[in-house]
């Protein structure tokens, strides 16, 4: 990788791509595994968008830097992104030049950050509709994760107050994402009551996915991140203060409060399945692509109903790789008509011992 961070980005756009699917290998197990099963020209398109968004990501998580120039660094980007403004990526690269660790101590996400001008660069050579999807939706993940570090800023790290404030930060954070793959997919010729039924459903299927991550990462986010999206009204109503969120004497508690947050991403399951099947396979999008992630939502989902105090310990909650391949498998195999079924099958025991009943 380093040969690729030593050309200046945008000289072989060939190249500068290969960078982008390489890195977001490092970056996301999840949205890598996404992008392997996009077809060409999804796969560059979703591939430059996330890391478009990683970058914000990788800025508002980083405990490192206070609150006032982790927002001003958000907004700085945010303006870089803007077609019609005078900063550029250049002015944010400086920007947060001070704030990179070192050149061999970053990780996948920091080199993301390091190399924004490579990732625009390269996301500058897509066709106008493309950036033209991507952008917007892209901005507003960005604007509101500046407004969420100034509205908790004298917390140092995120601190969710309700259920209120945890749907409106995971629309920000996922929602919109979910309306960048819909701009994507609803390029050209499409039905207007299919348009609207996807548009109606894409910020679903972002907040079931950040709600499940919020949901089984609680230990990490505080421990590594200094954040608590957990509702300080929920853990309240069990007499949990949100900085004693993962002492071992509140983890029974605590864990019913996790329980709580996984029950509310369970209610947007069906609105989630239901934008995958109106979704169109075409412009290189495929159903695999996107119903692994929400399979893989089924079953962590399971998995937390069963042992909701992992998330509160290092152990965390997963879904194992072998059942991971096995979801892989089942969609690249299985058309729409069956995601109901893979769901039922799932939500209730690990989906290779099904597989593998059914052998």
């Amino acid at each position: 990788m380093t040969g690729h961070e030593s050309r200046p980005p945008g000289v072989d756009h060939e190249a500068d791509l290969a960078w982008c699917h390489e890195t977001v290998q490092g970056v996301s197990r999840t949205f890598a595994l996404t992008i392997d099963v996009l077809d060409e020209p999804m796969s560059d398109h979703i591939c430059l968008g996330y890391l478009l968004c990683r970058v914000a990501d990788t800025i508002e998580d980083a405990g490192h830097i206070p609150p006032e120039p982790q927002a001003a660094l958000l907004r700085t980007y945010d303006e870089a992104l803007d077609p019609d403004s005078e900063t550029d990526i250049e002015a944010f690269r400086a920007a947060v030049d001070g704030w990179l660790p070192e050149a061999d101590e970053r990780s996948a996400d920091w080199r993301v950050v390091a190399e924004a001008p490579r990732v625009i660069a390269t996301f500058e050579q897509l066709p106008a509709d493309v950036q033209e999807a991507i952008i917007p939706p892209v901005r507003e993940l960005v604007e509101g994760m500046a407004m969420f570090v100034d509205r908790h800023a004298n917390a140092g790290g995120l601190r969710i107050d309700s259920r209120d404030e945890l749907e409106e930060y995971c629309y920000y954070a996922a929602g919109t994402v979910g309306n960048l793959i819909t701009n994507l997919l609803t390029r050209g010729e499409i039905a207007a009551d299919r348009r609207q039924r996807l548009y109606d459903t894409a910020v679903e299927f972002g907040l079931l996915l950040q709600l499940v991550n919020i949901s089984k990462d609680v230990y990490d986010d505080y421990t590594e991140e200094n954040n608590v999206y957990l509702p300080a009204e929920w853990l309240a109503d069990k007499g949990i203060d949100q900085e004693a969120v993962v002492e071992p004497e509140n983890r029974e508690e605590a864990a019913e409060v996790v329980g709580r947050t996984a029950s509310h991403a369970q209610s947007f399951l069906t609105d989630a399945e239901g934008y995958l099947k109106a979704m169109p396979l075409r412009h290189g999008n495929t159903l695999a692509a996107w119903g692994v992630p929400f399979l893989l939502a089924v079953g962590t989902l399971r998995e937390l109903t069963a042992n909701p105090e992992d998330a509160l310990t290092e152990r965390g909650v997963k879904v194992s790789r072998q059942e991971v391949f096995a979801v892989m498998g089942a969609m690249r195999n299985e058309g729409k008509e069956s995601l109901s079924e893979l769901r039922k099958a799932i939500s209730q025991r690990p989906y290779h011992l099904v597989a593998k009943n059914a052998d």
